[in-house]
């Protein structure tokens, strides 16, 4: 395959979906169905699709629209674990995160600096300078002897504050500096899609499995699926079907087996953000707290603050932040923040659910979602049905290869994974554009801080932004109101990206839903005039997908009001989506 048919093959759209969804459902049928369009699915899919089979993934919301759009955005080890003498997981991970830095996708994941504030001036630093020390190794040997971000710095009083003069004097005695790595989560999930597209796979978001079937032997070989955006009910034939559905495991493998496979515990972690300018710091920050751990993240125009670890038993459709999750983030930030963050500071939350193995308790005993393990397990649900849960974003690729060698049992010695060596679109001329970017963005009228942008979210595709602003250089100009992204970012995640709904660019694609305080609200009619053509919308459409969205700003905000998660999720039961899932029987 040419690079010319990789790259229009890569594109998600309005068409591809519908090519993607007939040509699972003719007689050929699938090697590999797919089902979940998380990290994980998405991961799995491109791992099936370059060993050469015949692959598909559905996914009954938009990608990433369920946990993998949610977390702390870090590409991380784990330093955590470590200290939990859980080597093998981190291990695994900083390999991993080396492989993303250096070779998979060095546009989207970028090594990140935290400081560890130290109290104790003597012994804190001893021990914690081991720890670190083996964290920077074992990263060092899992490359393979290449470095990929810098080993750990150690700080006076003095020189801590040079790097963060926004942290409290009586909080540390000095600190230890590492680095980790950051990324938007949701094009990393995009960008994962369309490179296994590219690569082959039939991909159709908004398309719900709504039961499994089986053969007279009780073999699994298929599924029936619903549109989501048309009602349409189809049948997909299938050699082997992996669920990769995260929270919603156990309700997938029920239309297979009940009482059988994995039992996943839901846990909700929350995030504020505040403006860049609120917290005078160069670096992150990294701490414990006494039921989670504290990351304050430095984007381009905001730091990212959380998280909260809470086992979660509402809607998991619907998970949101509460009054009570808020003040308590805000609580632990301010134990180390000088000028004090106020609810006045925040421009935004977001709230997940991540999917964690639950395993077998006694009567009486309590779940606590912090003790519930991270590393991933694949299991048989049922001949030729298997599942997979569990693990973090940074093993995606780890999680995929296991998932498809156990679909394919024996078979998988011939078709060996080869996603390790595998570049995720815009990786691939990466270092070749840096060299000319200077160039482009000149020409573009582009300011350094806007280049740094466009390049973190594009790699060398920002060629293709490039080609859409010539053709229509109306859009080179900045959103009116969300400059910091451009009207070719709209266009270009319809043409390329797979959206579908006004919903989709503005919380998955132009992430106004994270950075403004009404989450972008301000900005719809601009963007659905722009998605309007290009999707073939009446203004009639154009007007219900901005009603949609207006209804969930105004959802979240008055849930965010609210001390339960009980009374937060009933703000958002009544909110209708843009393509309702169908509720399920799970009757086996």
């Amino acid at each position: 395959m040419s690079s010319a048919q990789f790259a229009q093959q890569s594109r998600l759209t309005k068409e591809s979906r519908a090519h993607a969804l007939e040509a699972m459902t003719n007689a050929e049928g699938l090697d590999i169905l797919v089902i979940g369009g998380g990290v994980t699915g998405a991961g799995i899919a491109l791992d099936a699709a370059t060993r050469g089979l015949r692959t598909g993934i559905v996914e009954a919301g938009d990608w990433a629209a369920g946990t993998s759009a949610w977390s702390s955005k870090l590409v991380h080890g784990g330093l955590r674990y470590l200290y939990n003498l859980d080597f093998k997981l981190v291990a695994e991970a900083l390999k991993e995160r080396g492989n993303l830095l250096t070779k998979t996708a060095p546009h989207l994941v970028k090594a990140q600096p935290f400081l560890w504030p130290l109290k104790m001036p003597v012994i804190e630093r001893a021990y914690s300078a081991v720890g670190i020390g083996m964290y920077d190794v074992m990263a060092f040997t899992g490359a393979r002897g290449n470095v990929t971000v810098p080993p750990q710095r150690h700080f006076t009083k003095k020189g801590t504050k040079k790097i963060f003069p926004g942290i409290k004097d009586d909080k540390f005695t000095g600190a230890i500096q590492f680095y980790d790595a950051r990324v938007d989560d949701a094009r990393l999930v995009i960008d994962l899609v369309r490179t296994a597209a590219g690569y082959g796979a039939l991909a159709a978001p908004r398309t719900q499995v709504i039961s499994i079937l089986k053969d007279s032997s009780g073999a699994v070989n298929g599924a029936v699926v619903k549109d989501l955006e048309t009602d349409a009910e189809l049948e997909i034939k299938a050699k082997k079907i992996i669920n990769a559905t995260g929270v919603w495991t156990e309700e997938t493998e029920s239309m297979a087996q009940k009482d059988a496979g994995l039992k996943v515990l839901a846990s909700k972690g929350i995030h504020i953000v505040v403006p860049r300018e609120r917290i005078q710091a160069s670096s992150g920050i990294f701490t414990q707290t006494e039921k989670s751990v504290l990351f304050i993240i430095p984007w381009q125009r905001y730091w990212i603050i959380g998280t909260t670890d809470t086992p979660y038993t509402e809607d998991i459709e619907n998970p949101v932040a509460t009054s009570q999750d808020i003040q308590y983030v805000l609580d632990q930030a301010n134990e180390l923040i000088a000028e004090e963050l106020t609810q006045d500071d925040i421009i935004g939350t977001y709230s997940g659910l991540r999917p964690l193995l639950q395993p077998v308790l006694k009567e009486g005993s309590e779940k606590s979602s912090t003790k519930v393990s991270r590393e991933h397990t694949v299991t048989e649900i049922a001949p030729n049905m298997s599942a997979i849960a569990g693990g973090k974003l940074t093993t995606y690729r780890v999680m995929a290869e296991d998932a498809v060698d156990f679909a394919l049992g024996d078979d998988a010695k011939s078709r060996p994974s080869v996603t390790s060596d595998i570049p995720l679109v815009g990786a691939n001329g990466y270092r070749a554009i840096l060299g000319s970017i200077d160039s482009i963005a000149k020409k573009q009228g582009w300011d350094k801080q806007r280049q740094e942008h466009l390049l973190e979210r594009y790699g060398a595709e920002i060629t293709d932004l490039v080609s859409l602003i010539e053709k229509n250089p109306d859009l080179g100009e900045p959103l009116k109101n969300a400059p910091q992204f451009l009207r070719a970012d709209v266009v270009y995640a319809v043409q390329a990206e797979g959206a579908l709904h006004l919903e989709d660019v503005l919380v998955r694609r132009v992430r106004l839903d994270l950075e403004q305080r009404d989450r972008g609200l301000s900005s719809a009619e601009e963007i659905v005039a722009l998605m309007a053509p290009e999707l073939g919308w009446s203004q009639k459409d154009a007007q219900h997908e901005v009603d949609l969205y207006r209804q969930r700003v105004e959802a979240i905000a008055a849930a965010e009001k609210t001390s339960t998660d009980s009374e937060a999720v009933a703000h958002l039961e009544n909110v209708e989506s843009v393509a309702p899932r169908q509720k399920l029987n799970n009757a086996s």
